[in-house]
């Protein structure tokens, strides 16, 4: 890890991981209990912000995150974020039916990393707060789910924390720059989907990355499915080319599940494991 970006994590303080030229700052909002259509969801089904930073030209690093936010959170963070020099470059929701209401905010800027994390400090300390202890005795929640099973329906791997298993594909055919930075899979550029539950009985929730022209097929193909797509938007204001990101919920048996979100996929990433 780089050490400017090291001093990130102290500055922030917060662990993250490096990786792919990109540092990742998780921001879990495990001071939340949520229900999306009375349905209790653990918060790594979709309620878990994050930072990114990447190295640009002429030494200037490109920051993007994405803020999760209670209704009454969003004004006073965007105010924070703009006074301290940053871009919010998008504001959506994620899902239908969920209580509390939860928004999503994009947050984008250009600098040093030591001066970046500076500048969103104050708006992180309108939200952020230390992850809940769990009750005494309490077990902690397992996956319930055939992770395997899911991942070759799907043909890509994913990644169990507690009872989510969490698939991420990346767009490694599209070319996003911004100040000369790639714009990869973990700086946000991906397709990704939250599993939870049993396999008789799932949730899925997830967000697909696609060019303009791919948007109307994979909504059709999300619909005739029985998914809810509950947001279409975009995440950054200057990329080309233009990345559309909607976001999708469906309940039913996992297999089903995986296998529409399969079909889909094809659209947008029709590479397949060997």
């Amino acid at each position: 890890m780089p050490a400017d970006y090291a001093e990130v994590l102290q500055l922030l303080g917060r662990q993250g991981d490096f990786g792919e030229g990109v540092l990742r700052v998780n921001l879990p909002r495990n001071d939340l209990r949520v229900t999306v259509a009375d349905v209790s969801t653990p918060i790594p089904f979709g309620f878990g912000g994050w930072l990114a930073l990447t190295k640009g030209d002429a030494s200037m690093d490109v920051l993007m995150g994405d803020l999760v936010l209670l209704e009454g959170e969003v004004n006073p963070v965007m105010s924070a974020l703009l006074e301290n020099g940053l871009d919010v470059t998008a504001l959506h929701n994620h899902f239908f039916w969920e209580q509390p209401r939860i928004f999503y905010m994009h947050v984008h800027g250009h600098g040093r990393a030591a001066d970046l994390a500076r500048r969103i400090r104050p708006a992180l300390a309108l939200f952020t707060k230390p992850a809940l202890t769990p009750l005494p005795g309490a077990a902690p929640p397992e996956l319930r789910l055939d992770a395997k099973q899911l991942s070759t329906i799907i043909r890509y791997p994913g990644v169990a924390t507690g009872a989510v298993y969490k698939i991420t594909v990346g767009r490694p055919d599209l070319d996003v720059r911004e100040m000369g930075a790639l714009i990869n899979s973990r700086m946000g550029l991906n397709t990704w989907a939250a599993f939870t539950g049993t396999m008789d009985d799932a949730a899925i929730a997830g967000d697909f990355a696609m060019l303009e022209p791919e948007v109307t097929p994979v909504l059709k193909v999300l619909r005739q499915r029985g998914f809810d797509v509950v947001a279409i938007h975009h995440h950054m204001t200057s990329a080309r080319p233009v990345v559309i990101f909607l976001h999708y919920w469906g309940r039913g048996k996992a297999v089903t599940l995986a296998e529409s979100l399969r079909a889909a996929l094809d659209i947008t990433n029709p590479r397949k494991l060997q």
